[in-house]
């Protein structure tokens, strides 16, 4: 199924940097139909976003301050998406803020049956976060442009990436325990799903891998096994959690 998103920016919560490999992102997941940014444009913090929105073809919607230290954005980006849902043109939102006041407005729009993606800094509050069926993090998409300017300048550029904890592993085994045959194998795709519904800001990205395979790879606690598949050319992938050591020495009879 195709799903038709409306893109909705908040100006004054989002950097203007990574506008173009944000959209390359939400491509991945559907087609954006509709891409209104909400500020005040008589700001002069906010004119760097000028060419950004003209190459990317987002409608920027003027909204002025009423009163100092209140932010109107929120509120005529929250009346949009309202009206965008009711018109019935889309099936999806991806809302872009790190701003907790769309929490309400995330899970109204899931209420409705629509799919909602958020995007935001890793400072976005989690009641925001878990609101959404997925987050993604813009530092994810500042490290893939990092890797890309590494791979074409002499001084390569590293990126910043989170370490994976022991609470991510025990999410990983315990998803997997989940789902898992009777030989404790379950299907990688599922185990994928699943994580992401427990947990809508895992990402693979956050670590420095580009897909799941190779993060649970490098993790010295789980079995990854490939099966043939008869309908396609393509293995099937397999993971199950390592069979606990038994500690110290069994006693001789």
């Amino acid at each position: 199924m195709n799903i038709n998103f409306a893109v909705l920016i908040d100006g004054d919560n989002i950097p203007s940097a990574y506008v173009k490999e944000m959209m390359e992102e939400i491509a991945k997941y559907g087609n954006p139909t509709i891409k209104r940014i909400y500020g005040d444009w008589t700001k002069p913090h906010l004119s760097k976003w000028k060419n950004v929105l003209l190459e990317n073809a987002i409608t920027p919607i003027q909204q002025y301050g009423y009163t100092t230290g209140k932010n109107a954005t929120d509120s005529a980006m929250i009346i949009d998406a309202m009206d965008i849902l009711y018109s019935g043109k889309v099936n999806g939102f991806c809302l872009v803020s790190s701003d907790s006041d769309f929490t309400k407005l995330a899970t109204r729009l899931r209420e409705a049956g629509m799919q909602v993606i958020g995007i935001g800094e890793k400072k976005t509050p989690n009641p925001f976060i878990v609101a959404c069926d997925k987050f993604i993090y813009i530092e994810i998409l500042k490290n893939q442009s990092k890797e890309a300017e590494a791979e074409n300048e002499k001084e390569p550029v590293k990126p910043n990436f989170d370490k994976i904890t022991n609470k991510e592993i025990k999410l990983i085994s315990t998803t997997i325990d989940d789902l898992s045959d009777e030989e404790g194998w379950a299907f990688l795709g599922d185990v994928g799903s699943l994580l992401q519904k427990k947990q809508p800001n895992f990402d693979s990205r956050n670590y420095g891998f580009q897909k799941l395979t190779p993060l649970i790879n490098s993790i010295d606690k789980f079995d990854i096994e490939q099966r043939e598949s008869g309908k396609s050319k393509h293995k099937l992938i397999y993971v199950k959690n390592k069979a606990k050591k038994r500690s110290g020495r069994s006693k001789s009879s």
